[in-house]
Parts: C-alpha cells; structure tokens; sequence
C-alpha cells in the first residue's frame, strides 16, 4: 500500500501533463519574495532569509525545497529590489526545480493612510529529473526486478525563463494584495511533447490587531491572515492567526476549502494543521512550523517540517522626506 501511495503521488509530482503546482510554504509571509515581488524591500534597509521545507518524511524519496534570498529598498528612488535562489526536489527520480530570480518593487504613498505597491518578477528556471534512478513496468516481473529497462530515455534537464507580477496595498493595519505568476506559460515537458504550466493566481491579505499599546511597554499583537491561491485545476486556501510579543510569536494555520470544494460526498477538502513558534533576538528572528496532514493520507506522511531564518540589516537608512514610510503590517512568517 506505501508504495501505492508513494507511486501516485510521484505521478502528481512530476506534472507532467502540465497541471503540477509551485513548491509551497506553510511559512510564506518568511518567504517575503516568493509570495510576491511587492515584498521585495519591504523593511527599511536590507533583509536576507533562509527556507527549508522537508514535505511527507514518511514517503519513499525526499521532498525538499531550499530557498535563500536578499532583498534591500532605495529610499531615494522609493524602490526595493530582490534576489532569490530556490531548489525543489521531489521523490526518488529527483525531479528536482532550480530558479534565480529577480524582483523589483515601486512604493507609492496613495494618500495619508494608505501605500501601494506594484511588483515585477522575472526568473530564469532548470527542471532536471534523473532516469537512472526511477523504475519503469518492463524492469518488474514476478520473479524479482530487471536491471535494465528498453524504455527510451528522454530530456533529463531543460531551461526555460519566465515572469509575475504583483500588486498590494497597506496601512498600519490592513494589508492585501495579488500576483499573477508564469506569464510566459512556459513549456515544462520533460518528454517528447509540451507541458504548459498553468498561469498561477494569488491572492492575500489580513490584519493587525493591537493587544497592547507599545508606548507603555512592548506591543502584544494578533494578526489574522489569508491566503488563496489557484493553478490550472487546483486551488488552495490557508487561513490563520499569529500572536506576536517579542520576542515570541505563535501562529496556526488550516489549509483546505472544505465548505466550496469537496473531491467527492464522503471526502472533503481538508489537507492540513501548521503550528508555528518563532523567537527573535536582535536583529534575526528564527522560526519552525510542522504541518499536521488531516486529509486521507494522514497516517503515511509524517506531515511537514518547516524552518525559517530572517537577519534584518542596515535598517536606519536615511529616507528621502520627513515622513516616515508606513511598514508593511503583515505577520514574518
């Protein structure tokens, strides 16, 4: 039955029928620059961050996603720029995704209240998947596996470059916004045909709620969240909550839209719990959450392992007016 499960599941990985998803965090808002170029500079001077995400331990192969990114904002040109490396493997033909990206934002000051922020995003991708190591029908027999396979091999890395864009607006306690990711639609195939990946659509937003007023000690916060996102034949909905005194932050996450989508009478769209706990000292603010899989395939997952670093610096840049720039009231993680 493990190897059922891990079968299918492989098959739904390497997509290639052209209705794969992007790898996903539970820890988005860590990942400022992957959720959406409007982020990219988004704290007063210059932030680096580092993601891990270990999905479905329990599953035959890994599904590992590493990201590191820097990003920094031009006070004088009202600008923030972003550089991200990200690496996707998945299962034991590592089917693996390398992409460096780029992305660009614009602060507009809208009225006294309110920013906005449009965001570009263009990415240069890899998508490789070694053929030595996946198993094909004519290596299986009933007298024990055939070392060797008639099946004609076929790409084993092709690179394609592609774009979002983005756009959100703020204040001191509400934030929202969009991005419309794969622009150019490029071709994913790994075979002799073509593989379309689906344009993505993103959509977020929250806000902040004071518990207690900073001005008499530090500020004690609750910061509700959302986010839904769609990709070809799949959507997905995560709601959550985050309590914030530093140097302490908890949050809790569920994914599923069981209410507006089932996948049948008896099996409703649940998909998971994510805890979070973070802690900051100084300038870096550590973070770790596990998701808890709550839909059919509970029991041979081990859910998901997250982790999150973010080092804030070069932060008392000099701005260009008087007026100090509204921060992004959004959770970190």
């Amino acid at each position: 039955m493990n190897k059922i499960i891990y079968f299918i599941l492989f098959l739904i990985s390497i997509s290639l029928k052209g209705f794969g998803q992007d790898p996903q965090f539970s820890q988005f808002y860590a990942n400022p620059v992957y959720l959406s170029p409007s982020f990219a500079g988004s704290t007063s001077g210059t932030r680096a961050v580092l993601n891990f995400r270990d999905q479905w331990p329990a599953i035959p192969g890994s599904f590992i996603t590493y990201s590191a990114s820097i990003d920094h904002f031009f006070p004088r040109y009202n600008s923030g720029v972003g550089l991200q490396v990200l690496r996707d493997q998945a299962g034991t033909g590592q089917l693996g995704l390398t992409t460096v990206a780029a992305s660009y934002s614009y602060q507009i000051k809208f009225n006294k209240k309110w920013s906005i922020r449009p965001g570009l995003m263009l990415n240069y991708n890899i998508r490789s998947i070694d053929f030595d190591k996946l198993q094909f029908n004519d290596q299986m027999d009933i007298d024990g596996n055939s070392p060797t396979s008639i099946e004609t091999p076929t790409l084993e890395k092709i690179q394609y470059p592609d774009a979002g864009f983005s756009f959100m607006a703020y204040n001191k306690l509400y934030w929202g916004g969009f991005m419309l990711d794969h622009l150019f639609n490029p071709n994913q195939s790994l075979i002799d045909g073509v593989s379309r990946i689906p344009v993505k659509f993103r959509l977020f937003g929250g806000r902040k709620f004071i518990v207690a007023n900073a001005k008499r000690y530090n500020e004690e916060t609750i910061k509700v969240a959302f986010s839904y996102k769609a990709q070809g034949k799949f959507d997905q909905l995560d709601l959550g909550a985050y309590w914030n005194r530093d140097p302490f932050i908890f949050g809790l996450w569920y994914r599923g839209i069981p209410l507006f989508k089932d996948y049948g009478p008896d099996y409703i769209n649940n998909d998971a719990f994510a805890i979070l706990v973070g802690y900051k000292y100084k300038n870096l603010t550590f973070g770790y959450s596990y998701d808890i899989t709550i839909s059919r395939i509970f029991s041979n997952t081990a859910g998901a392992h997250e982790i999150s670093l973010i080092f804030l610096f070069n932060q008392n840049q000099k701005v260009r007016h008087k007026r100090k720039a509204v921060i992004i009231p959004c959770p970190k993680f």
